[in-house]
């Protein structure tokens, strides 16, 4: 068989791939045609009933399924989409694909239509792909909006319909023993999670704090305090300078540095009174990431915070802020914030209901201990979790490197392509971009 080596320019970088034999390069913007979701309704309009209505999909839909349906009144157009279209997010999370929900997409999504003789399922993960994703990442698109314009233009190996069909086969397939690898070890974070909650539990609730007064936390820190986005928000963030920490960047585990936002010393001065200090409590306030809090590392000291994370800092030589810290994480107190005191719609903690909050408040020595006593019982914890992390990665990036195979048509072997040349409708790819002119024509 013989195989052509050709190379591709995107956005003045080039890269070589392989091309086999009866494969062609079309433009995204010549295999599908694209259409734009409906404004957003105002509320009045969303109904929980669907009688004589149509599911109204937003992005949240997609990404988390568990949100409250809402309907609205069908307007006939390309913004329908069934379970089986694709559709693509265009702010945010840019590029995500959408599939397998029925109804009228918002406006932050666009539906993908492919013309006839291209399997969904194949050009479903390309886009799922880093070929793909490097592609709108060089364009910027993850810092904006993505627009026809842009996504046009990106070149899409298009295999005959039988290796199109092999190739989702087997990517399937083989995605299928990764993605029960994954859910093992996803069950032994849940797991492990498990595990540390009883520690703390076991730590607060009477093993290692046997008696022991209580007080607000407002009487045993120095500060509690959020702060803002700057004017302009993420458009006016730097490539450099004072660290702006928002609640992306604190999960209980670990700190995230990746996404770190930065502002300059003008923007830090309307904010110099939520200036961290390293050691400081942080904790989200607000959102889906309500409740995770950890300790502010060196790298975030002289930063500042944004509305949705709390600067929490103890007295200093009377609390110790590693003993608030798994305070905080404690299963009573993240049940407190998920829903006990203030209800899961509103999804946000308040200032006073902070400096409200009762702490056991045992002796400085104490709480040094039993922050000892924690930190031996959770240190196997965080190594298998280091190594769960470690594992997660791997694992995705062996689906990029089946991806990556499937699209420079090395996933395949020869018995199997040789097997594919054998059913009815296998034609080279050119064949199938003359079929889709003609149809475009017409």
């Amino acid at each position: 068989m013989s195989i052509t080596k050709i190379k591709i320019n995107h956005s003045s970088r080039q890269f070589s791939c392989i091309m086999k034999e009866d494969w062609i390069e079309i433009e995204f913007g010549k295999l599908c045609t694209f259409s734009q979701g409906i404004q957003v309704p105002i509320k009045e309009q969303f109904t929980e009933t669907n009688n004589d209505r149509v599911r109204f999909l937003r992005i949240i839909d997609f990404t988390q399924g568990d949100e409250p349906e809402r309907y609205v009144k069908s307007i006939e157009g390309n913004h329908l989409v069934s379970k089986n279209d694709i559709s693509m997010v265009r702010y945010g999370t840019v590029g995500f694909v959408c599939t397998g929900k029925q109804g009228a997409i918002a406006n932050n999504l666009f539906r993908i239509i492919p013309n006839i003789n291209v399997e969904k399922k194949y050009l479903i993960q390309f886009l799922k792909s880093s070929l793909f994703r490097q592609y709108i990442n060089a364009k910027g698109a993850t810092m904006q909006a993505l627009s026809f314009g842009l996504i046009k233009p990106i070149k899409i190996p298009l295999a005959p319909l039988p290796i199109q069909r092999a190739i989702v086969s087997k990517i399937e397939t083989l995605f299928s023993d990764l993605d029960n690898g994954i859910a093992d070890l996803k069950k032994a974070q849940a797991q492990l999670k498990i595990y540390r909650q009883a520690v703390l539990k076991k730590a607060f609730e009477g093993e290692l704090i046997i008696k022991s007064k209580k007080d607000k936390l407002i009487n045993v820190t120095s500060k509690i305090g959020s702060g803002s986005t700057p004017k302009g928000g993420g458009a006016n963030y730097k490539e450099s300078g004072i660290p702006l920490v928002r609640s992306l960047n604190i999960h209980f585990d670990f700190i995230k540095y990746d996404g770190l936002a930065f502002i300059d010393e003008s923007q830090a001065e309307k904010l110099k009174n939520v200036i961290v200090n390293e050691g400081d409590v942080l904790l989200n306030i607000t959102g889906a990431s309500i409740g995770r809090v950890n300790i502010a590392p060196k790298e975030f000291h002289n930063g500042r915070v944004n509305q949705h994370v709390s600067i929490v800092r103890p007295k200093e030589n009377s609390f110790d802020s590693k003993f608030l810290k798994y305070f905080l994480q404690s299963s009573d107190i993240q049940n407190w914030i998920s829903n006990a005191n203030y209800g899961v719609t509103r999804q946000a903690l308040t200032k006073g209901m902070l400096e409200n909050l009762k702490i056991p408040l045992p002796k400085i020595e104490e709480q040094h201990q039993i922050v000892r006593e924690i930190k031996s019982r959770l240190s196997i914890c965080d190594k298998l979790e280091q190594s769960i992390t470690e594992a997660l990665k791997k694992s995705e990036a062996l689906r990029q490197s089946i991806l990556k195979k499937a699209f420079e048509g090395k996933l395949l072997s020869e018995t199997e392509i040789a097997h594919c040349k054998q059913e009815a409708d296998y034609e080279p790819a050119s064949v199938l971009l003359e079929k889709i002119e003609k149809e475009k024509k017409k």
